[in-house]
């Protein structure tokens, strides 16, 4: 074996991993929102995980990647430490399929159509050919992603091919027999395998390097078997070093993949070279072949999911028992990892979004009822905590949105999404920081001993109340990401505009009667103020929903024009409907 062997060795396995890493990026990408909405079906129970996990890892060809996004899940709060535990099984399964897929290198050449056109250096060039016909023609991002990922899977099989042919060379050499033999010694193997998956970071390639070694045929079962043990514990090091700077939940997650590998791999040796040193299973000596090798990798993770799938919470108290608790609260942080898959991390910041709202309807919740029933110093110091929060999310969202974006390839459909979030946590974070002066108000009420008269206190009432309902139906909106509720904020909007004009004449009509002060008028201008900005910003975020939903349906309308010329029936009913819900109509008629 001379240098250029050396040489095609390394090629090949350089070609064999950059076509794994595209074609795994291209299936995430054609896979889009669908691996976050799986996921989410697999917080059942474990059985359900378990198939989710290997159907997942099946599309993405990679457990490793699997394990690294659930730790970017649990770290991100998307998913609880003991849901994960079937997925993890799950995904052990679903990686066997590349080694099955490999094999069909092992095809003998023959005359027979079929055989020949199995053989990848027949399928995997027509594979390439469409795939490169779809990324030059197609038009649509999803398809040029399917045609990346058939190039992807061509260079792949190339590089397998590649090392195939550079290993021919050994079987001519007494002292790579010798070397091999070393492996029979089950401690060594596992070992080797150990560190040679730990290195390239991908069982799958370290799988693929052994069976392109088999078709040397000087690899036997006894050399093969305790390196696929070792090559399963290896690709643990991918997930070890993606649990560096998560939280405990989510290192826990290593450490129960980590975990079930070693298990798994110590039953396998005490039983398998047990029951060798009683009756001397003769088939070690036998030469294994590259399919040999795919249906060991496969029984080995077959039977290891049997044996230990049942102490799944056995798994979760070692893995608490290694990451202990403590008292120190976890910063909210979206996962920097989810970025390796855009859809996933997309769909986390939609999560992140929803709990922002949520934070932000609390503290709104809290102010209104302040103003309407009086101060409440624990509800104050809720509230400036909770603004403070939001502006924290808002911060990180943004960011984390606007990297998203600039680095990776996101679909036209995350795009869509993307933009929708960035405008949105805007007008929610602006929402939060009007809850914040509306507790400033009532706060200072409290201080000043202020009270408003019998007047000045129902129209607060009533605008208070047509607030509340504002900001519930354009959050509501937002959150069910359907534009049906749109036409109620609109007219609603209206009327909050013109009662905030009202409501500071009458007051200017009560300062002239002496029946209020001018300290009472400032607090009372600052409410009406906030309730004013509050309808506008909650008219913006049903205007971002409306337009979101409308161009997805390839329709570019936007809500504010649409509202503005649309003079319908319906229209002036709703308007009169909230003039006669919040008493304005006769306060007009008054006048």
């Amino acid at each position: 074996m001379d240098i250029f062997s050396f040489v095609t060795l390394f090629g090949g396995l350089a070609f064999f991993l950059y076509g794994m890493s595209v074609l795994s990026d291209s299936l995430k990408k054609t896979a889009g929102g669908k691996l976050e909405k799986l996921l989410k079906k697999a917080t059942d129970n474990n059985f359900k995980g378990l198939l989710i996990g290997s159907v997942i890892t099946i599309a993405i060809q990679s457990s490793s990647a699997m394990t690294v996004m659930l730790v970017g899940f649990v770290n991100s709060g998307i998913m609880e430490l003991s849901q994960t535990v079937g997925v993890i099984f799950g995904s052990d399964i679903g990686t066997t399929l590349t080694a099955w897929i490999l094999s069909l290198s092992g095809i003998s050449s023959s005359d027979n159509f079929i055989l020949r056109l199995l053989q990848p250096t027949c399928f995997s060039l027509i594979f390439a050919l469409i795939g490169i016909i779809l990324i030059m023609t197609a038009k649509q991002q999803r398809k040029k992603d399917i045609g990346n990922m058939l190039i992807g899977f061509a260079i792949l099989m190339e590089g397998m091919t590649l090392m195939s042919g550079s290993m021919a060379p050994l079987r001519e050499m007494d002292s790579f027999t010798n070397i091999l033999t070393a492996f029979k010694n089950p401690i060594l193997g596992v070992l080797a395998g150990m560190i040679i998956t730990g290195i390239i970071q991908s069982s799958a390639a370290a799988i693929g390097i052994l069976q392109s070694l088999s078709l040397t045929g000087s690899l036997t079962y006894g050399m093969a078997i305790p390196i696929i043990m070792g090559a399963n514990i290896g690709t643990c090091m991918t997930a070890i070093l993606s649990s560096i700077g998560v939280n405990r939940d989510a290192k826990r997650v290593t450490v129960i993949h980590v975990t079930i590998k070693l298990v798994g791999t110590l039953i396998w040796l005490v039983l398998f070279y047990g029951g060798n040193a009683i009756f001397h299973f003769s088939f070690l000596d036998k030469t294994i072949g590259i399919v040999g090798i795919a249906a060991y990798h496969s029984i080995f993770n077959i039977v290891n999911t049997i044996l230990l799938f049942p102490f799944s919470k056995v798994l979760v108290k070692i893995a608490h028992l290694i990451v202990k608790e403590t008292d120190e609260e976890q910063e909210f942080k979206l996962d920097e990892r989810l970025m390796l898959t855009p859809p996933i991390a997309v769909a986390e910041c939609s999560n992140s979004v929803t709990k922002m709202i949520t934070k932000a309807r609390e503290g709104l919740d809290k102010a209104t009822m302040m103003l309407l029933n009086g101060y409440n110093e624990e509800d104050y110091n809720f509230i400036k905590k909770n603004e403070e929060l939001v502006d924290g999310y808002e911060d990180h969202i943004g960011s984390y949105l606007m990297t998203l974006t600039t680095t990776h390839h996101l679909s036209s459909v995350d795009k869509n999404k993307s933009s929708k979030m960035l405008q949105a946590i805007g007008e929610i974070e602006r929402i939060a920081d009007h809850a914040n002066y509306m507790a400033n108000s009532a706060e200072e009420l409290e201080t000043k001993q202020l009270s408003f008269s019998e007047g000045a206190q129902d129209e607060l009432n009533r605008i208070i109340n047509a607030v509340r309902e504002v900001y519930t139906l354009s959050l509501d909106c937002y959150l069910s990401d359907k534009a049906d509720k749109a036409d109620e904020v609109g007219p609603l909007r209206i009327v909050i505009s013109e009662m905030c004009d009202a409501f500071k004449a009458s007051h200017v009509e009560r300062l002239a009667e002496g029946t209020c002060t001018a300290e009472q008028g400032f607090v009372f201008n600052d409410i009406l103020y906030s309730c004013g900005r509050i309808a506008d910003h909650s008219m913006n975020i049903v205007a971002i929903a409306y337009r979101s939903t409308h161009l997805n349906t390839g329709n570019s309308s936007t809500y504010m024009h649409d509202f503005k010329q649309r003079k319908d029936h319906a229209s002036e009913m709703k308007y009169e409907h909230y003039l006669k819900k919040y008493m304005l109509a006769e306060s007009k008629a008054a006048k």
